[in-house]
């Protein structure tokens, strides 16, 4: 087999294990330098390879592409099985452009331990790429939990003061959660006779009482990575005391597998109890929209402000999911798209002044604009991205989720709009504290503005953030089938009952 084929045949194997093999080959090195050139450039590579994966991705068809499947275990009808529709891949491409920015974050910042630092990071990008990638439920599981090991060591080992008890907070949380879901795919497998098989379990029929049951397993699972209220408080913990590139990972990746699996498995598996617990997710999402912008806008920490602003946009996302109508979960997929693009940049430009003044407090700050004046440029973007400004990434999702909440409610849309007000409060006082208040004469004295490192991370940030702004249909166009399938298995039936009212009309 020619090297043309190899790739064509296996590009999500070679986009998965391509960092893996990187880690492996970091156990033999010393050289703190090499060690950080050598990560970046299978980053890098990794980043192109998905890049690639999109280019040749055919957005007419909701079909699962680039598919591979081995038999792996017999016995129990566990295959080596991967794929990817029009949703995954653009979750598989913002992992790839996440794990180089990570590298570039981490370059001075880690200064101990630097190769296993290095390592968690890229066994972490396989685990994340392996999770959007599997149609296996027995291969999915193995990836979800293999993320929970380099993550916890990265808040534990390279963490802040209180790293060992966010570590084990979220740790235990999320652990907690996967036994649940594991519970859950056990009695799928055996309901489907004896199936790990994602598409086959998707076309079954289950009863809804077996579907309640399977949806609440999923829903804590899935609730918990969000994290949805009230299952959010292991987050501003864990966001605060990680370094800045495992904050980079939460918010870019791991908030939102929790939404991905609602998405692939509880909307497709089990539809009835999806459509029966709609409203009380809505509601839990409008709870989570509104107290998460009121507790953001109470921080004095600004990494506590942006982590407790994800609560509130993933709000966002969950009931613009659960609308169940074309324009809410397009919204709310583009949205995590989006949430990953600009929170990620919110925190690397954290990461970034901390790392010159050594304080988060926002009260210390107030000479950005002054001192630091390409770096308080960034930051407005960002801050309005996130805010939702008209020409940014924010505003498109915001505006997809605010047509679907009108065909759904009004109500819905009033609570909406409430949390776009509180969100544009928070993150214009943060912005202001930042770049234009009040300041003592020796404080800032000696800060750098941004260096090209920084600026090549930043920029790569801000490229989406305009792209998405500016020409949103390039994105919509290549999740716009599958979402139609989606929609159709999850209201199949009354989508045919309402065909056939306006066939008799």
């Amino acid at each position: 087999m020619s090297w043309t084929e190899f790739y064509n045949n296996h590009l999500l194997s070679i986009i998965i294990f391509l960092p893996l093999v990187g880690a492996a080959a970091l156990l033999f090195m010393k050289n703190e330098r090499l060690i950080r050139w050598w990560t970046l450039a299978f980053m890098v590579a990794d980043f192109m390879l998905t890049a690639c994966l999109v280019l040749k991705f055919d957005s007419t068809t909701h079909k699962m592409q680039f598919v591979e499947r081995y038999s792996w275990i017999e016995r129990f009808n566990i295959d080596y099985y991967l794929g990817v529709d029009g949703i995954s891949v653009l979750f598989v491409f913002l992992t790839g452009l996440v794990g180089w920015i990570c590298v570039l974050a981490s370059w001075t910042a880690i200064e101990k331990r630097v190769k296993e630092f290095m390592i968690a990071l890229l066994v972490m990008q396989t685990a994340m790429l392996g999770v959007f990638c599997a149609l296996d439920f027995f291969l999915f599981y193995v990836f979800w939990e293999a993320m929970l090991i380099p993550m916890y060591l990265i808040i534990g080992v390279w963490g802040g003061a209180n790293r060992i008890y966010s570590a084990v907070k979220f740790f235990l949380y999320t652990l907690a959660g996967s036994i649940l879901m594991l519970v859950g795919i056990i009695v799928l497998y055996f309901k489907a006779g004896g199936s790990f098989d994602i598409p086959y379990l998707m076309e079954q029929k289950y009863g809804f009482g077996l579907q309640v049951f399977l949806f609440i397993l999923f829903f804590v699972a899935f609730a918990i990575k969000v994290p949805m209220f009230p299952f959010h408080t292991w987050l501003p913990d864990a966001h605060v005391e990680a370094p800045t590139a495992g904050s980079i990972i939460l918010a870019g990746v791991l908030l939102k597998m929790g939404t991905y699996g609602f998405l692939r498995f509880s909307f497709p598996m089990l539809p009835d109890a999806s459509l029966f617990f709609a409203k009380p997710v809505i509601i839990l999402s409008i709870i989570a929209i509104i107290y998460g912008g009121f507790l953001a806008l109470a921080q004095e920490d600004m990494k506590k402000l942006i982590a407790y602003s994800s609560v509130s946009h993933m709000g966002f996302v969950t009931l613009g999911l659960f609308l169940f109508n074309k324009n809410g979960i397009e919204g709310g997929i583009l949205q995590m798209f989006n949430h990953g693009i600009t929170t990620s940049a919110l925190f690397l430009c954290v990461g970034i002044i901390y790392e010159r003044t050594h304080t988060r407090l926002l009260g210390y700050y107030g000479w950005a604009a002054k001192l630091v004046p390409w770096y308080a440029g960034f930051l407005f973007i960002f801050s309005l991205a996130s805010l939702g400004f008209p020409g940014t990434n924010g505003f498109i999702g915001e505006f997809l989720i605010l047509l679907g909440a009108y065909e759904a409610s009004w109500v819905y849309l009033l609570f909406l709009i409430i949390g776009i007000i509180v969100g544009a409060a928070y993150m214009l006082w943060m912005f202001q504290r930042v770049t234009f208040g009040k300041h003592r004469p020796e404080d800032g004295h000696h800060i750098e503005d941004v260096n090209l490192r920084e600026v090549v991370a930043i920029v790569a940030f801000l490229v989406f953030v305009l792209w998405v702004g500016f020409h949103p249909l390039e994105f919509l166009n290549i999740m716009d089938d599958s979402v139609a399938h989606l929609i159709s298995q999850v209201k199949g039936e009354e989508l045919l009952a309402e065909a056939a009212v306006e066939v008799a009309h």
